[in-house]
């Protein structure tokens, strides 16, 4: 670099002696350098191996034309200006030289000013091309970063939400105090069942988020009927009925919880229209609550409550073929007989002692 002007490489290729002299002698100074070429090939041969800045070509020349070596160059080096000289006032060859990225077209006899002006537009607008590319890079690198840095902030936000649901659905998980870890086993089951029926992305998270707080609608169910080891009243199976809808009236109005709020208001329907609280039948009711149901059931049954001692897993398992159809989608019910029987019990045992570590007890903590 002179005087912060940037130099310039330039090849002059022309099959005659005096034009490649004359542009030689003219176009060297300070900031340029100039290489001659009597050929194409020649030339080619230079741009393989040095990195030229300029390459000033006549057109007519034995063995390669100009505007052949120009595609070359272009392929080459798309960055490369091109100034192309002839001594034929041919529209047509202009216009095509332009339309394969020429800078310039100029026709002999020509006079140095203009070859100097040509050069001068031909190196500025090249420059430009550079520092776009370089601007673009430099964007590009930059919106990847930034890109990164939100999914990084994204993924937290998204970490804490978890561990602020997991705390809120222990607490009430505790609160009932036959049922610990209830709502992360069900999760765990419906995204298990929900992936064996081809579920992924957006939907698995939602049918995973309504697992877990099927319940949070129970936080309005006072003690005395929650936790009664008897049999309910009507009254007291009218207030415990409630759940579903304070649940989804809690939820719906958060944004990411929305969808999980339809299977929170739907857990307790039927696939015969004998469920609560709106009595929904069949493929009315959302997917993920027919899912939540089967599994649901499965642990439910599986473990102890206030008023029974928990069920085998053969028991529970004929319950739910029995209740195909009636209180389940039959279909799912079929899927969910195709998962291994283990897969459920290594789910269980998971939960269990994760919630025992004090990892778990940890990741409450940090909430």
């Amino acid at each position: 670099m002179a005087n912060g002007r940037v130099c310039a490489k330039i090849l002059i290729v022309d099959d005659e002696i005096n034009i490649r002299s004359v542009l030689t002698r003219e176009l060297n100074d300070d900031f340029t350098e100039c290489v001659a070429s009597h050929s194409p090939f020649e030339a080619l041969n230079k741009i393989r191996n040095e990195e030229f800045s300029l390459l000033i070509s006549d057109i007519m020349m034995p063995g390669m034309s100009g505007m052949e070596l120009l595609r070359c160059v272009r392929r080459r080096d798309p960055e490369i200006a091109v100034i192309m000289i002839t001594g034929m006032a041919d529209v047509k060859t202009a216009v095509d030289s332009l339309r394969m990225g020429a800078s310039d077209f100029i026709t002999k006899p020509f006079d140095l000013p203009t070859i100097h002006r040509a050069v001068h537009r031909a190196l500025e607008r090249r420059q430009l091309i550079i520092e776009n590319r370089f601007y673009r890079q430099e964007l590009e690198k930059n919106i990847r970063e930034r890109t990164a840095e939100l999914n990084g902030a994204l993924s937290e936000i998204e970490e804490c939400y978890k561990i602020t649901l997991e705390a809120l659905v222990s607490a009430l998980d505790a609160r009932e105090h036959e049922t610990h870890a209830h709502s992360q086993r069900v999760r765990e089951f419906a995204l298990a069942l929900a992936r064996q029926l081809g579920l992924e992305g957006d939907e698995l998270t939602h049918v995973g988020r309504g697992a877990l707080l099927h319940d949070v609608g129970k936080i309005g169910v006072p003690d005395s009927i929650l936790l009664k080891p008897g049999k309910l009243s009507h009254q007291e199976w009218v207030e415990m009925k409630r759940h579903p809808q304070t649940g989804y009236e809690i939820l719906q109005n958060i944004k990411f919880l929305s969808p999980a709020a339809e299977i929170v208001l739907c857990h307790q329907e039927r696939w015969d229209g004998k469920g609560y609280p709106n009595s929904l039948r069949g493929k009315d009711v959302p997917l993920g609550a027919r899912i939540f149901a089967i599994v649901d059931t499965l642990d439910a049954m599986t473990s102890d409550r206030p008023y029974r001692e928990a069920l085998s897993f053969d028991a529970t398992m004929a319950e739910i073929k029995r209740c195909a159809g009636t209180q389940f989608d039959p279909q799912i019910v079929d899927c969910f007989f195709s998962i291994p029987p283990q897969v459920w019990f290594d789910i269980y045992d998971t939960i269990n002692q994760t919630r025992q570590s004090d990892e778990y007890s940890d990741l409450l903590c940090r909430a």
